[in-house]
């Protein structure tokens, strides 16, 4: 009896492409949904690795442009009406809304260094938007993620009890492929958690790094408005 048992779970095919085949439909859709999860868990964090690196060496080349000595009109002008990168739109929002803030005779409108600061929080909060833009999805992944694998094993389990009711047979051969169907899936859902976890982690960590230094400048460039705006 042994000995027919075990050569009937040699014969069985346990590769993750047989296991999936042999899955329930509903466990299929559920290693599907956590495979596409995966995916876009990746993509995602491609995505804002190449982002953040951009910002960086965006931000570190505007600073060299902006504390050069080079005249704030002059650098804004040189930018032009469609800065390229984040630092330089905190910086031309707050130029544009200091120009406006000028009459013709050249006096200052009551209120400007208020406005200056409200355009450049506006621009900072625009640039965060689009850092922040994915992470949720990385953190939904993390979280629920597992939990979706856990309930496409216990729907596997439950599956392969009514099979071993069915044919009233509890050996090896007859249970372990079954079982093995069903904790794929919590297999599945462990890979899409982890790394979105992980890079969540690290990607909410370096935005808010990135966020910090445009705060940074736009206090730093409305100390410089401030002194003109005394003098």
């Amino acid at each position: 009896m042994e000995t027919e048992t075990l050569a009937m779970a040699q014969e069985i095919n346990f590769s993750l492409l047989a296991l999936f085949a042999r899955a329930t439909f509903t466990v299929q859709l559920v290693m599907i949904a956590l495979i596409a999860m995966s995916f876009w868990s990746w993509a995602i964090i491609f995505q804002k690795h190449i982002l953040f690196r951009k910002a960086r060496s965006e931000a570190a080349e505007f600073d060299r442009a902006f504390w050069s000595g080079e005249p704030l009109d002059e650098l804004y002008e040189r930018i032009g009406p469609e800065p390229q990168g984040a630092s330089e739109r905190v910086f031309a929002s707050g130029m544009l809304e200091w120009r406006r803030s000028h009459k013709h005779d050249g006096a200052l409108i009551a209120g400007a260094q208020a406005r200056i600061d409200r355009a450049m929080d506006v621009a900072i909060a625009r640039e965060s938007e689009k850092l922040n833009n994915g992470l949720s999805f990385l953190a939904t992944t993390g979280s629920t993620a597992p939990f979706i694998g856990l309930f496409g094993t216990i729907w596997g389990i439950k599956h392969s009890f009514e099979e071993i009711a069915i044919s009233q047979n509890t050996s090896l051969a007859v249970v372990a492929p079954g079982i093995a169907e069903a904790l794929l899936a919590t297999g599945i859902g462990l890979v899409a958690a982890i790394p979105a976890v992980v890079f969540y982690n690290k990607l909410n960590s370096d935005s808010e790094r990135i966020q910090g230094n445009y705060e940074s400048f736009a206090d730093e460039f409305a100390t410089i408005l401030s002194r003109q705006l005394d003098s």
